[in-house]
């Protein structure tokens, strides 16, 4: 009996955890070859470092208002300007780019979660239940995400959390039919069968071997995920509807930005819609390198 248990329990598919660990080395080295993504990581790494540990060195007032020192052009002491009601822009773009990231990387981690377990469940349990859970996915990808958050964000005033939690519920309908592909072509596989055969629960079949083996579609679709979340963030705060001052994000600076477009304040502009281009780029470098490193169809 624990020889028929013994294949339904490995992580993997059939191969041994020394080729599993061969296929992470492969897919690592694939990854470090496509300049691209490790370009998109190297970016991504440095606005995180920018944003989370430049307020440690570059320590600003991002609350108060200096208004004797408004619209400033960048000089010694504010490396970036200021904005209409003084603050330092650059300490703004570190705190605005915070709010950002989080938002974002919490919405995507969320979305694939709600999406996962969604797909998961309608792939594996087939027939009428499958046929109506796919039919919600469907008639919600009818509906732009972005017509929703204009809708929510009319009738409340969402914080932080709530605005995670609402992107997060807008955003999980993609990755429910990606994770729904895999399952339809995981679930008859021989260690599915024998889990099945030997008494094993469902949530035992979708949890232990159906989504560890999804793993490579989970980590490309978060990715994706999260450059998209930050790009709804943006939609909303630059509409003047995201989180509230004096919070902000990288939306609502190039918002704000804006209104002083013609006065030649460039440095209210550039530098967070260089920002929101640069980091939705590299989310989406790194999904494409990753989609490539785990394509097994590519491996020599």
């Amino acid at each position: 009996m624990s020889a028929l248990i013994q294949p339904a329990e490995m992580p993997g598919t059939d191969d041994t955890p020394r080729e599993a660990a061969s296929g992470v080395r492969l897919a690592v080295r694939r990854f470090l070859r496509n300049r691209l993504a490790v370009a998109g990581l190297c970016v991504v790494a440095f606005f995180v470092l920018f944003c989370f540990a430049g307020p440690l060195v570059y320590s600003t007032d991002q609350t108060h208002t200096a208004l004797q020192q408004v619209n400033l052009s960048p000089r010694g002491d504010h490396w970036l300007g200021t904005d209409a009601v003084g603050h330092d822009e650059l300490g703004r773009l570190m705190y605005g780019g915070k709010v950002s990231l989080v938002v974002g990387l919490a919405a995507g981690v969320l979305a694939t979660v709600i999406g996962t377990l969604w797909g998961a469940t309608a792939g594996y349990a087939g027939g009428w239940i499958d046929a109506v859970m796919m039919r919600v996915v469907d008639a919600g990808i009818a509906i732009p995400a972005l017509f929703i958050l204009l809708v929510v964000s009319a009738i409340t005033t969402p914080g932080l959390a709530g605005m995670i939690l609402i992107l997060g519920l807008v955003s999980w309908l993609v990755p429910s039919r990606l994770i729904r592909a895999e399952t339809l072509s995981l679930k008859n596989r021989d260690y599915v069968l024998t889990l099945r055969a030997i008494g094993g629960t469902h949530a035992r079949a979708i949890l232990r071997h159906i989504l560890p083996n999804s793993v490579s579609t989970l980590v490309v679709a978060t990715t994706f995920q999260i450059a998209d979340a930050i790009l709804l963030v943006a939609y909303v705060s630059y509409l003047g509807l995201g989180v509230q001052p004096p919070a902000t994000d990288w939306g609502g600076m190039l918002s704000a930005g804006l209104n002083a477009a013609y006065s030649g304040y460039w440095w209210l502009i550039l530098p967070p819609g260089l920002a929101i281009i640069l980091v939705v780029w590299a989310f989406n470098a790194i999904g494409d390198g990753l989609r490539d490193a785990f394509d097994v169809r590519g491996r020599g």
